[in-house]
């Protein structure tokens, strides 16, 4: 994408701002607004979980989402898929909606890695089963985060307002401490991820495609045109 300068960028912001003060401008069109967002973001939501061949996400997964241009720009993990991606796009307890819309997200990448786990051998296996389903989720996010460097995983928020990067390489956690206990489930889980972050949009609109133990949403495909906003 073409360069932004700050004169540019600064009109933007202002454009957005305008746009939005619009939209709300009146009890009746907040109202509007409100149930527009959430018809989208409960949409996501429903396409990231609810069964698809026979196979709905649920339990640990890790997850990434791309913007148009930045690209991957965050990687999370959890272990109640159901829960925690209905409300990734709808952001009452994650940080992520609220800083881009999902209006704007290009794709969400879901990968259940548990279901690589009969990939690899019975003594990583077993390395998993010690280590338990949460340092391992852990373990595969740390190693997403420092093989893909997403912006948005790559700062932490200070007490008074700033931020200050984070070195993912140099962290002390309890998934980079046990970053490298499962090679053979991490390269499984890394090739089924860069499969479904190059998939391209169904031609037809489709807004998900899905695999053995993964699923790419494509959130724009989503959202609403005039006719179905109007009723």
């Amino acid at each position: 994408m073409p360069s932004v300068t700050d004169q540019q960028y600064e009109d933007a912001y202002d454009a957005w701002r305008a746009s939005l003060q619009a939209l709300v401008a009146d009890t009746q069109r907040l109202a509007r607004w409100q149930e527009r967002r959430f018809r989208h973001a409960h949409r996501i939501g429903k396409l990231l979980t609810e069964p698809c061949n026979g196979s709905p996400t649920t339990g640990p997964v890790v997850y990434g989402v791309f913007l148009p241009g930045a690209g991957l720009c965050y990687v999370g993990q959890t272990q109640e898929a159901e829960r925690r991606l209905r409300d990734l796009p709808v952001g009452e307890s994650h940080h992520l909606a609220n800083t881009v819309p999902p209006e704007l997200w290009e794709r969400v990448v879901v990968v259940r890695w548990p279901d690589l786990l009969d990939k690899v051998s019975a003594e990583e296996q077993a390395t998993a089963a010690t280590l338990g389903l949460v340092v391992c989720g852990l373990a595969l996010e740390h190693r997403l985060q420092v093989a893909t460097d997403p912006p948005l995983n790559s700062r932490r928020r200070n007490a008074d307002g700033d931020w200050r990067p984070r070195n993912h390489a140099l962290s002390r956690s309890r998934g980079a401490v046990h970053a490298h206990a499962l090679p053979s489930l991490w390269q499984s889980t890394w090739e089924l991820w860069q499969e479904l972050s190059t998939l391209e949009p169904p031609s037809d609109g489709r807004p998900l495609l899905t695999t053995e133990a993964g699923r790419v949403v494509f959130p724009a495909s989503t959202v609403e045109g005039p006719s179905a906003a109007a009723t």
